[in-house]
């Protein structure tokens, strides 16, 4: 006999009528198309669809074909323990997707069976009180939160769950400011962190709660030490230190009065003086108190970081970026030295990969003083580690700062690049350490450095715009680089330290001609030959922009990603920020990954000479694009010459997902894709502050839709700076806005920039300390010269022979990169024209803001605004 055959076919349609979701079954080869067997056999068959959805990550509402099927199993099934398992899984399951109506009837049930069962007591039935105390917290309710947690603390002695319950109560405390420090710290967290090193068992799951517990010990102790740091260094307090310098000279010129006093003046001299003194002891032991718990604070957060990079992987990028930025802010103190050694030794060097570049540009800076076992002691000590153990991550970053020096003199003479000779003596000193266990992989990867830079630096004619030019002879004869890898090509970390042959595609030579772009350095698209046989292209560029900063700001956006891919909502909508390879060999020469597939948006809208393109297939009887920019140009009433160059100018942009996507079905998903693309693309922008995104800076891949974002040389509010400022957040125009479809901004467009800007409020913390650590970087330049910023926007229009940049001094970089935190702090909080706004409102701004003709038509012409 069969059970309700129509149900398990509507749960297969339904699953399947959505692509997304019916991928993400396929994705992880799991199968939810159910036949219900008959009621006899439902008292052994495990139909755990919660473990399922949870495996899966699909969306909440494939949960309620299985509500009906769960309340039969529950009829049929004999197992008492797997009954009250599967509730207590699918409450869990529920409060994750916000269904908390439906957790709590789960958890209804879960209670209800559990006093049938005679089972109040049991470990289970304290499990579903502390769901319980989570669905509390999820719904808003603190305080019953709390307080159920502290009743299951004081009735439940389970050592596996109660570090649990210590660690929940003590977080919540702590986010709801609901106690003070030392009870948090004293009752709640260090007790946590004691229950799970008791826990002597190593598998999985205790080692999880291990590394949360440490990580949430040490996330509120540095929060204290942040306060603490804050409070020392804020005006008021500093005004309070004044003022104590002022009493305790007063005590002391009181003191000598009193030895030439008179009698009857010595008593009142007396009395003011033990007040005085009185003042003076409680204001150094506020002080001294104030420092002791700031460095106690900040030991047990170093302490607390490094175990939890020990233990686990779950929050090593939170972790890694914020025991980074504590060792670089505070290199001076000799514990922090301490615990950074007691780090290096214990931690495994490739989680430190991923900030491999701002450590080593840290190397050789003579503000951290001399001396054995001092910061850069600690520092070489972590590059070697990481160079030993990943030469391939680590070895190319070193000869980058050994050709720091290595600049033509056409810029050398005009002070384009600062050059640091501490760093490039501090790399090759290194290099020569690390010879005798890679040698022969530096060896070959000098050689292929040398190669790329002088195929960068190649003098090419203005005529040979545009052409392909066969490569000099030294240039084409070129010895295989077996121990080489493809400098574009993804290499995966081993975390064993052991990178066989085989594991990477190597350096087989290049192509035997080049194309020469368009451009006042005059970049050369190369194929480099890979061992796999592949043809990786890519751009060989030198000249005057830093390629560092370009490095630097892909690297923000591969962090961004991590976060989107984490969030359910964003990673079920595959929101992400394209990003591309950059490897910079010296200050003013490198390599970039070529993105296949992509071409210019404005070539695309008006044609690489900007005189056709599709506004010339499609806008007939509009202005061409020259008119336009003159147009503008020449008026003066702005805002009048905007609105009558966009009646002569029709947006043309839907026609290109018309003209490449023939299919309906494969036409909307594109169009949705670019869609989503611009929504991520921007909101990222935004808060990192990105410029200069006229139409030729943006790239859209003809096979996906999706936009990527090249030349990231003016970030951080540098667009302000310019001598037309930028004053819109990012590009969207009107052209932008065409290719989204009738619907505009609104519907998804709107939704993805929410979704967007909320994973990233709420990763705000991580995302500032990275920008933190981008801070410390001293090879990042923070703000344009004056010159340098006219260089920039005459670049839109015409090419300049001449670099124009300033050297940028060490305080001036420092105030500028402060001033940059602060502005991106201030975007995640929400502030806009200086009001707090929600993600809704802040999102609403900034559309408004991105569209408003008002600030479309100050923008420079060659921007091309109404494009």
């Amino acid at each position: 006999m069969l059970y309700h055959l129509g149900m398990a076919w509507d749960l297969r349609w339904r699953i399947c009528q959505d692509d997304s979701r019916k991928f993400s079954v396929q994705k992880r080869n799991v199968s939810l198309e159910l036949v219900i067997p008959s009621i006899e056999q439902l008292s052994w068959l495990d139909m755990d669809w919660c473990s399922i959805l949870q495996r899966t990550q699909l969306h909440m509402n494939l949960l309620e074909p299985f509500i009906p099927f769960r309340r039969v199993l529950l009829q049929t099934l004999s197992c008492r323990d797997n009954m009250l398992q599967h509730l207590l899984q699918s409450a869990t399951t529920l409060r994750k997707g916000s269904r908390f109506s439906q957790a709590a009837g789960a958890l209804h049930e879960f209670k209800s069976l559990c006093v049938g069962t005679k089972e109040q007591h049991s470990s289970l039935y304290w499990l579903g009180r502390i769901e319980e105390a989570k669905l509390f917290r999820a719904q808003g309710q603190n305080e019953m939160a709390i307080n159920l947690g502290m009743y299951i603390s004081q009735n439940y002695q389970s050592n596996e769950e109660a570090s649990d319950v210590y660690r929940l109560i003590g977080k919540w405390l702590a986010e709801t400011r609901s106690s003070n420090s030392r009870t948090i710290l004293e009752k709640y967290l260090k007790p946590a962190v004691s229950i799970t090193e008791d826990v002597k068992t190593a598998d999985k799951k205790a080692m999880g709660r291990r590394c949360q517990t440490h990580f949430h010990l040490a996330h509120y102790t540095d929060a204290l030490f942040r306060s603490h740091e804050e409070r020392l260094n804020s005006n008021e307090w500093q005004s309070a230190m004044r003022l104590r310098k002022h009493k305790t000279v007063e005590l002391e010129a009181l003191i000598k009065r009193l030895r030439s006093s008179t009698k009857g003046e010595k008593t009142d001299y007396t009395m003011k003086i033990q007040e005085l003194q009185k003042q003076v002891a409680m204001d150094k032991e506020e002080e001294q108190k104030l420092q002791d718990d700031r460095d106690n604070f900040l030991n047990l957060a170093l302490e607390g970081y490094k175990h939890c990079l020990v233990i686990g992987d779950k929050y090593d990028v939170r972790v890694v970026f914020r025991i980074v930025s504590l060792w670089f802010s505070l290199s001076s103190r000799k514990h922090v030295v301490n615990s950074m050694l007691s780090t290096i030794d214990e931690v495994q060097s490739f989680k430190f990969i991923p900030l491999v570049y701002q450590i080593a540009s840290r190397m050789g800076s003579s503000k951290d003083g001399q001396g054995p076992l001092n910061f850069q002691f600690a520092l070489v000590s972590l590059v070697k580690k990481m160079a030993i153990d990943h030469p391939y991550h680590t070895v190319l970053q070193l000869l980058a700062l050994a050709n720091g020096d290595r600049i033509k003199d056409k810029q050398r003479s005009r002070s384009s690049f600062v050059i640091d000779m501490d760093k490039k003596h501090a790399a090759e000193n290194l290099l020569n350490e690390l010879s005798s266990y890679h040698g022969a992989i530096i060896r070959q990867m000098k050689q292929m450095v040398d190669i790329y830079i002088k195929l960068a630096e190649m003098e090419t004619k203005r005529e040979d715009t545009n052409k392909r030019m066969t490569l000099p002879r030294d240039l084409r004869n070129l010895p295989v680089l077996e121990l080489v890898p493809v400098v574009t090509a993804t290499i995966s970390i081993d975390r064993s330290c052991q990178y066989h042959e085989g594991s990477f595609p190597y350096f087989k030579g290049l192509g035997d001609s080049v194309m020469i772009m368009n451009g006042i350095n005059a970049p050369k698209v190369v194929e480099c030959l890979g061992s796999d046989g592949c043809r990786y292209r890519q751009l060989a560029k030198s000249g005057n922009d830093d390629l560092r900063q370009d490095a630097v700001m892909e690297q923000f956006f591969g962090l961004v990603n991590t976060f989107l891919r984490n969030h359910q909502d964003t990673w079920r909508r595959r929101l992400g920020v394209r990003t591309y390879k950059v490897v910079p060999f010296t200050p003013s020469a490198g390599v970039l990954e070529w993105v296949n597939g992509t071409l210019p948006l404005g070539e695309y809208l008006i044609g690489s000479m900007r005189n056709g393109g599709a506004h010339g297939r499609y806008g007939v009887g509009d202005w061409p694009f020259f008119k336009c920019r003159e147009h503008m140009a020449n008026e003066r009433d702005k805002r009048k010459a905007f609105q009558e160059v966009c009646r002569n100018f029709r947006p043309v942009m839907h026609f290109f997902f018309l003209e490449r996507f023939l299919h309906p079905a494969e036409w909307f998903e594109k169009r949705l894709a670019y869609t989503r693309s611009v929504a991520t693309s921007s909101m990222v922008g935004y808060i990192v502050g990105l410029g200069d995104r006229h139409s030729m800076n943006i790239l859209i891949d003809q096979t996906t839709a999706e936009v990527v974002h090249i030349d990231l040389g003016v970030a951080f509010e540098q667009g302000l700076m310019l001598k037309t400022p930028e004053r819109v957040p990012y590009r969207l125009t009107r052209d932008v806005i065409d290719g989204m479809g009738v619907t505009g901004v609104e519907g998804v467009f709107r939704r993805c920039c929410e979704k967007t800007l909320s994973v990233m409020r709420t990763n705000k913390e991580a995302l500032l300390t990275i920008v933190e650590v981008f801070i410390h970087d001293p090879l990042y330049k923070w703000a344009l010269s004056p010159l340098k910023a006219l260089q920039r926007q005459k670049e839109m229009d015409v090419d300049l022979d001449t670099s124009l940049e300033e050297p940028q001094n060490e305080y001036e970089g420092n105030k500028d990169a402060a001033r940059a935190l602060l502005r991106v702090k201030q975007k995640l909080d929400g502030y806009e024209d200086g009001e707090m706004r929600s993600i809704h409102g802040q999102v609403q701004q900034l559309i408004q803001d991105a569209i408003d003709s008002e600030r479309l038509c100050q923008m420079f012409p060659g921007w091309g605004a109404w494009l």
